[in-house]
């Protein structure tokens, strides 16, 4: 417990209160006129102390107020002891370091000092220059007196009074020059008669003993467990407190050889003469324990033979009260305990001389003992025992030792760590030992262990940086699929790890070496190498590797230009000073090299050798791989574009422009499609897909898909139907066949789109004034697993709206939902359709846009996890002008009719070429006569005008005309034989109310 008000300082200087020499001239009034109430003010406040507070807390709170108003440095406060007379003890200190108070701990009362005066004369003493007090046994202040303090520092004392003798005194220290006046005598003589009265208020007459032990810096009383003292001689002892008297039950020297008989007849102060000086405040501080205790206390200490040595005793005593609980006797026993200290102080001299460091602190956390191997950590024992080891710079330079050494002594547990040295390049290991006295610290240079352990921890971290850069390059050229890839993983894994500052890839081609790849070189002197070596010729660096198939080592520019002469070209555009060249070989045969140079000149060591050795054979198989992957890719690529459409249709219906964008490089292909057809009656039909997974098998299924929708777009079937059948062909494929399509017919005529959809996202719909929406659709599950019917929609399209359809791949993504994909197309539409020119456009408007849709919704190259496709779409309706349309009569006189509108028709076109007219005329007639013959009505014809000249009849049958074999001797079944002759193109199509019959004839001139 601490109970002085000063600093935990040790450095030699005390501290400074400022004097002004020139002070304002209101505050020297006030200073002058009031001094009388501002003592009355500050003896006010030390009345208003709390009466149970503790002696020391009341001692220390007067000290540091008369401190405070004399204008003092500092002050102390000594009291006598219980059970020793003639000591007085310092109990409080304000504005002291420790340094400036450790030589008063202990002063004799008969002492020349001004406190050992005050209190035995009775009166104040004042002694102007600060000087150590008297010596006292086993202490010398002279020697702890703290060096560089200033001269001419004044001491002032004042009693503290109690009953007619003296307990004590007050001291104040003053700085150089300034000598207290009456006024602050007088106050200060009030200050110590108000603690007299507070002292003899609490009825305890004794500094406290955890106080004694602190301040006399060494161990003092502990609770200890009993010893035994059964088998040994002891001796009983009874101690008049009244008069110091002593007795004993049996002669002292028959207990304690070697002392002196007479010691009992001179009392406890020949007692106390005899106790060994460093043991004496020890011995002082257990009696007044047991005291002020009232009760039972242990001490251990030496006292003098008559020869001079000393022997231990052991003392157990109990203090005896009178009826008003005064102590008045004190009994107790003690005997000889000389032999186990003699194994003590045996174990003491190993501890002080063994090889590894020793430290023992009591429970202040003060240092009790070190021994030599400690001293040179710590410093020498004179000047650090009983300092508190917090506060040794070695220690204070462990982070986190205090804690650990707090958490060690509250476990109870030992525990043992190691830490780095003062000095940042030692090391030690601590065992931390808690004891009932406090802690010990065994400390063992471990430095060069853990040298050892760091070169080998450096070898094996080497090791395994190696291990990892192997791995890690072994992975990244597993992942490398192409020649670049195999080039970026070399280059990323190598070149930093070396400290490398080019590399260049060569491959085989023929007997040529060819740049496959370079980093850190200009494109000059790629160009510059490409081809320029040859395999077989070992007049190059390149040439010997392979032949050798060992890496070959060059580490300056001279040793290469001795090596192989002619080089300097190469040499000086390179820029490089150093160079490794690794022979790429697989199976024996020679595929290429890597070229890894430095920019300065450098020797490889054996183990960069060894890992070339290693990687080349890497880089090699890599290698080899990415070029049979380049092989496979080209094949992929070559069927992947043979099944998606080399070219979309030019068609005055509609606009069209599309993108396909696989999810990655390589022989891993896609199954999405998309594909334009066109249909009769001016129809186009608009189609996108998706089968799932990526593969040649899914490649393949793609493809006949894309060609079963062209099959049945040829029957005229609506798309619902379509769908149906795609369902049935891919269910016939397996279970785990999947595949998505959106099938939608657009009718120029009406302006009307019929789309059916098996798991697609909604199209996208642009309109003329700038908005975007999606269609409407039912969520159908995909083909493969669906169940028809599907659902045929239908919506109607302004002029010049802009159709998108798409796959899931260009929305959706690993960081984006499909719902948000959306959002985002249709944000981007709406921007880039706003910016485009007013329609018509033309393909290469939407060709542009489909690149902005695409770069702006797909991640970077080789980031697209799903294949992506998009078809962008503007409709052109069929204006009315070049759409007629006619009822006939259900009578054969319909054939004369219908060839009289025709050529009427045409001619209102200028359409007026005979041929044309007559072969038009021709085939109406034929269509007519075969629906008034064989079919019923009502019956229509229709002509448009649009990419073709076509002609429909249409009637309420839903019998299908087929073209047939005929024999000579037939006299029908040859209209449909002269139809499929004079036309382009004929089918037939079936509606709500029956079927049509339509034809297409080529233009002559663009009559749109």
């Amino acid at each position: 417990m601490n109970t002085r008000g000063g600093d935990d300082n040790t450095g030699p200087s005390i501290p400074h209160v400022p004097h002004p020499l020139h002070q304002p001239q209101g505050l020297r009034t006030i200073q002058a006129v009031r001094p009388l109430e501002r003592h009355r003010m500050r003896m006010r406040l030390l009345d208003a102390v709390d009466e149970d507070r503790r002696d020391v807390d009341v001692l220390l709170t007067a000290l540091q107020q008369a401190v405070a108003e004399v204008h003092g440095l500092g002050g102390m406060v000594h009291l006598p002891g219980g059970g020793m007379s003639g000591i007085l003890y310092l109990v409080a200190d304000s504005g002291l370091p420790e340094s400036m108070t450790r030589p008063w701990l202990i002063i004799p009362a008969r002492g020349t000092a001004p406190p050992s005066r005050a209190a035995r004369n009775d009166t104040i003493t004042w002694q102007p220059d600060l000087a150590p007090p008297d010596p006292v046994p086993g202490r010398d202040p002279a020697a702890l007196w703290p060096s560089r303090l200033p001269a001419g520092i004044g001491h002032l004392a004042v009693p503290i009074p109690s009953d007619g003798r003296r307990r004590g005194a007050l001291s104040v220290l003053f700085a150089p020059g300034a000598e207290p006046g009456a006024a602050e005598r007088a106050f200060l003589n009030e200050v110590a008669a108000w603690m007299s009265g507070r002292l003899r208020s609490s009825g305890i007459l004794n500094p406290s003993p955890t106080l004694l032990r602190a301040l006399a810096s060494g161990p003092g009383p502990r609770e200890t467990a009993p010893r035994d003292a059964d088998g040994m001689p002891s001796l009983m002892y009874t101690w008049d407190l009244r008069t110091g008297e002593l007795t004993s039950d049996r002669p002292v020297e028959e207990v304690l050889s070697g002392i002196d008989p007479a010691v009992m007849n001179g009392g406890i102060e020949a007692w106390a003469a005899l106790i060994h000086p460093d043991d004496l405040p020890g011995a002082v501080a257990g009696f007044d324990t047991g005291i002020q205790l009232r009760g039972g206390f242990q001490s251990e200490y030496r006292i003098r033979r008559q020869d001079g040595t000393y022997l231990w005793i052991e003392a157990r005593a109990r203090t005896i009260t009178d009826e008003e609980e005064t102590p008045v006797k004190v009994i107790g026993t003690l005997w000889d305990s000389s032999e186990t200290h003699a194994a003590a102080e045996s174990v003491g001299r190993a501890l002080r001389h063994m090889s590894d460091g020793f430290v023992s602190l009591d429970t202040d956390w003060r240092i009790g003992f070190l021994n030599q191997a400690a001293e040179r950590l710590f410093g020498a024992a004179g000047d650090v025992a009983g300092a508190l080891f917090w506060n040794i710079p070695a220690v204070r330079a462990v982070p986190g030792l205090e804690q650990r050494c707090r958490a060690t002594a509250a476990e109870g547990r030992p525990t043992e760590f190691d830490v780095p040295g003062p000095d940042g390049t030692s090391w030690y290991h601590l065992r931390l030992v808690p004891v009932p006295e406090g802690l010990t610290l065994y400390i063992t240079d471990t430095t060069e262990r853990h040298l050892r352990e760091a070169e080998r921890a450096a070898a094996e971290r080497s090791a395994a940086e190696r291990s990892a850069l192997v791995q890690r390059i072994t992975r990244e050229l597993a992942e490398a699929v192409t020649a670049q890839d195999v080039m970026a993983a070399v280059a990323d894994g190598v070149m930093t790890p070396l400290g490398a500052t080019g590399l260049i890839m060569l491959g085989v081609v023929g007997d040529r070496l060819t740049v496959v790849g370079s980093r850190g070189y200009p494109e000059r002197f790629t160009r510059l190498l490409d081809g320029h070596w040859t395999v077989r010729d070992t007049t190059n660096p390149v040439g010997d590797a392979l032949r050798t198939r060992t890496p070959l080592c060059i580490s300056s520019p001279e040793e290469f230009l001795k090596r192989y002469p002619g080089t300097e070209i190469l040499i000086r555009e390179g820029g490089r000073q150093a160079w490794a060249f690794l022979p790429l070989a697989v199976s024996g045969r020679g595929i290429g090299a890597a070229v890894i140079g430095f920019g300065r000149p450098r020797v490889l060591d054996d183990d960069e050798r060894t890992l070339l050795t290693a990687l080349s054979g890497l880089i090699a198989q890599a290698l080899e791989r990415a070029g049979l992957y380049d092989e496979a890719t080209t094949r992929a690529r070559t069927l992947q574009r043979s099944l998606l459409p080399q070219e979309l249709p030019k068609l005055p219906e509609v606009t069209t422009a599309a993108r396909y964008q696989p999810a990655k490089q390589g022989a891993d292909v896609g199954g999405d499609w998309y594909d334009v057809i066109p249909l009769s009656a001016a129809r186009v039909a608009l189609v996108i897909g998706d089968v799932m997974g990526h593969g040649m098998a899914e490649a393949a299924t793609m493809g006949a898909l894309r060609t079963a929708v062209r099959t049945l777009s040829e029957l005229e079937l609506p798309p619902d139907e379509i769908l149906s059948h795609l369902n049935d062909i891919v269910g016939e494929l397996g279970t785990d066949a999947f595949a998505t399509c959106l099938y939608g017919i657009y009718d120029p005529v009406t302006r009307r789109l019929s789309y059916a959809s098996a798991g697609q996202p909604p199209p996208a719909v642009a309109h003329p004034d700038g908005t975007v929406t999606f269609l409407s659709m039912s969520p159908d599950p995909p083909l493969g697993v669906a169940a028809p019917p599907f659902e045929t929609l239908e919506t109607l399209l302004p002029a010049d709206s802009l159709l998108a359809l798409y796959s899931d791949g260009l929305v959706e993504s690993k960081d984006r939902d499909v719902t948000t994909g959306m959002s985002r197309l249709a944000e981007l539409l709406f921007q880039s359709v706003n910016a485009m020119p007013a329609p018509p456009s033309d393909a290469s408007d939407l060709d542009a846009l489909c690149a902005t849709l695409t770069s702006a919704l797909l991640p970077a190259h080789g980031a697209l996890t799903d294949d992506a496709a998009l078809l962008l779409a503007r409709t052109h309706p069929l204006d009315a002008e070049n759409v007629a349309e006619w009822p006939l009569p259900e009578d054969p006189v319909a054939a004369g009719q219908a060839r009289d509108l025709v050529r009427a028709q045409l001619t209102d076109w200028d359409l007026a070429d005979e041929d044309l007219i007559m072969t038009t005329e021709l085939l109406v007639s034929e269509l007519v006569g075969n629906v008034v013959r064989h079919a019923c009505g009502p019956i229509r014809l229709r002509m448009l005008r649009s990419r073709a000249l076509i002609c429909e009849v249409s009637d309420a049958s839903l019998t299908t005309p087929h073209i047939r074999h005929t024999s000579a001797t037939d006299e029908g079944g040859r209209g449909l034989q002269l139809i499929s002759a004079l036309c382009q193109r004929w089918g037939t199509r079936h509606t709500h109310t029956g079927k049509s019959i339509w034809t297409e004839q080529p233009l002559p001139t663009a009559s749109v």
